[in-house]
């Protein structure tokens, strides 16, 4: 109970077509959603003009996200 179609000169069975149109969409639904390569940072990049300053900034703001996380639970 297949039904032949002539693809390119030759019979194609439709189970073989609808195996290659299935293949085809799962595979590209995989190959666009699989993500990129570039990491990208949580956070901006600290300009700071000393490291003291960096420092500060960084306690900061990890004292900041602590509060945060302390309030959420």
């Amino acid at each position: 109970m297949v039904v032949y179609y002539q693809v390119a000169g030759r019979k194609v069975g439709s189970h073989v077509l609808a195996m290659g149109v299935l293949g085809s969409l799962f595979g590209g639904v995989y190959l666009a959603t699989r993500g990129g390569s570039d990491k990208k940072q949580a956070t901006p990049p600290i300009q700071a003009s000393s490291k003291d300053e960096e420092t500060f900034i960084q306690d900061f703001l990890k004292s900041v996200n602590g509060d945060e996380k302390k309030k959420d639970h």
